[in-house]
């Protein structure tokens, strides 16, 4: 399979719009995440927002367009923009295209180690109405149980009054 490689045409802050015009490129899917290798290394993402015709397709920048100039060559990924899943993740800070940001090991984000961005809300189901109706009734029990405390505490101080009075 060959590279679907377009090029800047403009930038716009935090907008980019590439142009992919070469016979063997298509347009990326919109929220399919592009690339373009910076000269320090780095990389930088896009992610694909809408196609605004003569095969332009108009981005945003997950980072600063600083340095971006028109014709740098952008290469589309095929997919939108991955972050890492699993317990690896517990406790762990990531930066929005799923790089860790603590200084600990890179995760992988690909096939089974990696979930879209943009997906699909999970159902609404049963077992969940069940768990946050239970999770609203030990909060409801918590706060009777504390407030009933409290009470008791009030009326303990208005006995030592009554008492030291005297």
């Amino acid at each position: 399979m060959s590279k679907n490689i377009g090029k800047v045409s403009k930038v716009i802050g935090a907008v980019v719009d590439v142009e992919f015009s070469s016979k063997e490129s298509t347009l990326p899917e919109i929220y399919d995440s592009l690339e373009i290798k910076r000269e320090d290394g780095t990389i930088l993402v896009l992610e694909v927002q809408s196609h605004i015709g003569e095969n332009i397709v108009r981005t945003i920048s997950m980072d600063s367009t600083d340095g971006l100039s028109r014709g740098t060559e952008v290469v589309a990924t095929g997919n939108p923009i991955q972050m890492p899943i699993g317990k690896e993740v517990y406790g762990r800070l990531f930066n929005v295209v799923g790089d860790p940001i603590d200084g600990l090991e890179v995760l992988p984000k690909i096939n089974d180690d990696g979930m879209s961005i943009h997906r699909q809300a999970p159902d609404f189901d049963q077992a969940t109405q069940l768990m946050v109706l239970k999770y609203y009734l030990k909060l409801m029990m918590t706060g009777c149980l504390s407030i009933g405390k409290l009470l008791t505490l009030i009326n303990y101080q208005h006995l030592l009054k009554f008492y030291l009075q005297e």
